[in-house]
Formats: C-alpha cells, sequence, structure tokens
C-alpha cells in the first residue's frame, strides 16, 4: 500500500474490477479506494468472517465447528462443546486482522474494521462442495463454484469473461491480485 507509483498506475488505469482472496484484505483495500467492485474466490476466512460479512446465519448451537467431530446431529452436550470450540475465534480475529484493520484506516484514511470491508464485496465464488461441508446458508450473491479444478468454475469463469465491456468505457479492465 506503501508503492506509490503502483497504486498512481492502478488509479489511471481505470480497472473496471479486483478479483481477490479476501484471506488477506488488502485486495479489498484497494479495491475501496479506486472505488471498483470486488469479486472474492476463497473457501473459507479464520474465524468465519464471511459469516459476518455476508450476514449468513451461522449458530453454534446447530452448525458444528472445525476440529469437533460433531455431525450435524449433535446432543446438548455436543452443542456445548461447539459453542465452547466457537469462542477463541472472537479473540483470534481481534488478533490475526487488527493490522489490517489500521492499514485500511490509514490507506482510506477513515475508521474501518475488515468485516466493513468484506461487506462491499459484489460477487463471492465460495469452493464449496457440500459432500465435505455441511450445507449452510447462501446470500444471492455468493455462487458455489466447488473448486479449482472443477467444470463449474470453469464455466462461471467463462460466463465472467463474456461478458461486454461497459458501453461508457472502450475497454473493460481486470486485475487480480
Amino acid at each position: 500500500m506503501k508503492m506509490y507509483p503502483l497504486i498512481r498506475y492502478l488509479e489511471e488505469s481505470k480497472f473496471d474490477a479486483v478479483f481477490t482472496d479476501p484471506i488477506l484484505p488488502c485486495g479489498q483495500i484497494l479495491a475501496e479506494h479506486l472505488s471498483v467492485p470486488s469479486v472474492f474466490y476463497l473457501q473459507q476466512i479464520p474465524c468465519g468472517l464471511e459469516f459476518e460479512a455476508t450476514q449468513c446465519p451461522n449458530p453454534p448451537s446447530y452448525v458444528p465447528r472445525v476440529f469437533t467431530d460433531n455431525t450435524d446431529r449433535m446432543n446438548f452436550l455436543q452443542r456445548v462443546k461447539n459453542v465452547i470450540f466457537d469462542i477463541p475465534n472472537f479473540f483470534l480475529c481481534d488478533v490475526v486482522f487488527q493490522p489490517y484493520s489500521k492499514l485500511a484506516s490509514e490507506f482510506l484514511q477513515r475508521d474501518v474494521t475488515v468485516p466493513d470491508l468484506l461487506r462491499k464485496a459484489s460477487i463471492w465464488l465460495v469452493k464449496l462442495d457440500f459432500v465435505l461441508h455441511y450445507p449452510r446458508p447462501l446470500m444471492p450473491n455468493m455462487i458455489l463454484v466447488g473448486g479449482v479444478n472443477c467444470p463449474m468454475a470453469c464455466l462461471v469463469i467463462a460466463d465472467f469473461l463474456s461478458i461486454p465491456p461497459s458501453p461508457l468505457k472502450k475497454d473493460s479492465r481486470c486485475f487480480e491480485l
């Protein structure tokens, strides 16, 4: 973010979107600075920030957490265990993503948090397969692509690339971080 010639080049290039992985939110910070939409490509964000950012329900008393060996059918003690496994995520997220919140606030010159940045994503390309993961609610801007090697991913990318350029601009450009 301190590479001013690169930032100036990106501003002058008039890109139409940022394609980024939200685990490191630098791409989203840049998209916010350039005032362009962002496309996220991910499987999962630590601490479940994707649930908070997309406002998807994710109650720990019903959705099994990683490393608990629980299934979607839990008794009361398993639900308590699930909630206990979820508690460290609140503290872990603050520690892990605090430097990015500070970086974003300094770069954008306003107070901003990482969940605030993630909420502004236009499209979430999510690498989930409900054979391996438990089914969960998805928001309308979330598209399941099932992984890099999945034929569906090729179709989604082909559809994305087939979008005609904006009539207001002579050519559409996209860059990836």
